[in-house]
């Protein structure tokens, strides 16, 4: 029993995975209650947002000028300045808010990783980039949560197979 959660655990830390894989696969392809599936999938998708506010524009920044890594890293500055460009306009002084929301919608490419990084490139503080994070994190499980059991109507059905 042990081991399946530390599957979902460890699942919910992967990038694009994150907990929006790990609480269909604890729930539904490793039969665990919801609750519990929740709370270690929250944990698990929480434990990399402070690591990577800390030190992923470090990382990029000084990676982009090196032969091999270059180019990766010049690709994920730009994109990452662009979407976070883009959000702050759109969402002017309510930027605390839209990062919540960003990280919480389940769709592809927006979640706890993507939401921090877009974070740190905008200098947003720390503790209000965490919070917004962990916001979006408890959100975005509720709502994988719902589509696991069925309540969402046809998305549940198909994580129920």
């Amino acid at each position: 029993m042990l081991t399946k959660y530390l599957y979902v655990f460890f699942i919910s830390m992967v990038p694009l995975v994150e907990l929006r894989g790990a609480i269909p696969i604890g729930t539904v392809g490793l039969g665990l209650p919801m609750i519990p599936t929740y709370i270690t999938a929250v944990v698990g998708n929480m434990i990399p947002v402070p690591i990577l506010y800390l030190f992923a524009r470090r990382v990029l920044e000084w990676g982009q000028d090196k032969p091999l890594i270059g180019k990766p890293c010049t690709f994920f500055m730009t994109k990452g300045k662009r979407g976070g460009e883009k959000l702050q306009a759109t969402a002017g002084r309510g930027l605390f808010m839209a990062l919540l929301l960003f990280v919480g919608i389940p769709l592809p490419g927006t979640g706890a990783w993507t939401g921090t990084l877009a974070a740190s490139l905008l200098d947003m503080d720390f503790k209000s980039s965490v919070l917004a994070c962990m916001g979006g994190v408890l959100l975005a499980g509720v709502i994988m949560g719902l589509a696991s059991s069925g309540v969402l109507g046809v998305a549940g059905a198909v994580f129920a197979r």
